[in-house]
């Protein structure tokens, strides 16, 4: 049988309701086995590792209010960089000006991420911790590329501090082929969808060639950012620990 100590116990991960809901429905031994085997408070060499192989993560923020958004990011293999065992950082490249994420991680410095490999290994990897803006200066600092090459520019990097890393298993993760996305625009049976596509407004697709596009290799990509407004800081309110082994500051 589980201990109380760790079931109960204020240092155990997750919050109150799903702990409620173990108790009442019996999962709550299952539960603390999960805790103590798989949930971590740093990532392991094997995370680490896994990390610097995808390409793409879901990230979900919410606001001061707890309104909640998730978003997806892709990049490059590698594009999330791990720092240390208890930090990673992932660029916002150039998008729809919206900034949803970064909005909310103003007023709200809890992230979840999750990574899942859909052509290998069919498992996934999630990561929750407190995020921060970092100024150009602080980027530039952790040595952190500054992709400036259209499509791909990085307008700001996303600090995490990670407070917990644990497996996604691979019971419902379908397995998945990779295309070369450029391959379609000459398949034109398929349309690729461009951003009026729930709208019904007519634009241009993300995949067909623009001036901008056209005129990518000729940009830098060590080119000097021009100089932005700093950012305000997110608030990083008192929280429950997992470990008694201080995260490093961002």
């Amino acid at each position: 049988m589980a201990n109380p100590a760790h079931v109960f116990g204020p240092d155990r991960p997750g919050s109150r309701g799903e702990h409620l809901l173990q108790r009442l429905l019996g999962s709550d031994a299952r539960a603390a086995a999960f805790y103590d085997k798989q949930v971590l408070d740093h990532l392991n060499p094997r995370m680490r590792d896994f990390i610097a192989r995808q390409e793409m993560a879901f990230i979900a923020t919410a606001d001061g209010h707890g309104e909640c958004d998730c978003t997806f990011r892709a990049g490059p293999p590698g594009f999330i960089c791990v720092i240390d065992d208890r930090t990673l950082a992932y660029p916002e490249y150039h998008g729809n000006g919206v900034m949803a994420s970064m909005g909310n991680i103003v007023e709200n410095g809890h992230v979840g991420i999750l990574m899942v490999d859909f052509f290998e290994d069919l498992v996934g990897l999630h990561v929750n911790g407190r995020a921060q803006i970092l100024g150009d200066a602080e980027a530039a600092g952790w040595d952190l590329p500054h992709e400036q090459t259209a499509p791909r520019r990085v307008e700001r990097w996303i600090a995490v501090r990670v407070e917990e890393a644990y497996i996604h298993c691979a019971k419902n993760i379908p397995l998945l082929m990779k295309e070369d996305r450029r391959a379609k625009i000459a398949d034109r049976s398929v349309r690729p969808a461009g951003s009026g596509y729930f709208t019904g407004e007519k634009t241009k697709s993300a995949l067909e060639p623009s001036s901008e596009r056209s005129t990518a290799g000729t940009q830098s990509p060590s080119a000097p950012i021009p100089d932005r407004p700093a950012l305000p800081r997110t608030p990083v309110p008192q929280g429950r620990p997992i470990s008694s082994t201080p995260a490093p500051p961002l």
